[in-house]
């Protein structure tokens, strides 16, 4: 598996934001999505990572810097195809050690409450996160869970 920095002007990556940005719609109501489409993605203040076995897209992630010591993490998705595989423990290692070698003192992330999104909470428990209050300009929601992560 290769990790590298995506300019997200590829159809497939297209295709995993919209899957991405579909499947939040299912699980939750519209005021409670964060997740980024593609101009969102493309801001400064963001790195977006594609994960590749040869020509074929696994996965993806981003890190955004919200200050020079707190950035968070974006837009985790793994392809439906490639789901229990590891791509997402790899991608999320990945970004962690960039954060560490850019400086970051923590890692914040928003995710779902919801059944489906049990999967994503265990692994960022697994990883060393801990839930924990809104960070940035999210705000109390039943729909969210904030979790952090000291580096």
């Amino acid at each position: 598996m290769e990790i590298k920095v995506d300019d997200l002007s590829r159809n497939e990556v297209a295709a995993l934001i919209t899957e991405h940005l579909h499947s939040m719609t299912e699980h939750s109501p519209p005021e409670s999505i964060h997740a980024l489409d593609l101009s969102e993605l493309k801001k400064p203040t963001i790195t977006f990572w594609t994960a590749w076995e040869e020509e074929e897209l696994l996965g993806c992630g981003a890190l955004k810097e919200l200050d020079s010591k707190h950035a968070e993490i974006k837009s985790m998705r793994t392809s439906s195809s490639h789901l229990r595989k590891g791509v997402a423990k790899k991608m999320l290692l990945h970004i962690i050690e960039e954060a560490k070698q850019r400086g970051y003192k923590r890692l914040s992330l928003e995710t779902g409450s919801m059944d489906a999104f049990e999967p994503a909470k265990r692994l960022y428990i697994s990883s060393g996160f801990q839930y924990c209050e809104p960070f940035s300009d999210y705000i109390e929601d039943p729909n969210s869970v904030f979790m952090k992560k000291e580096l």
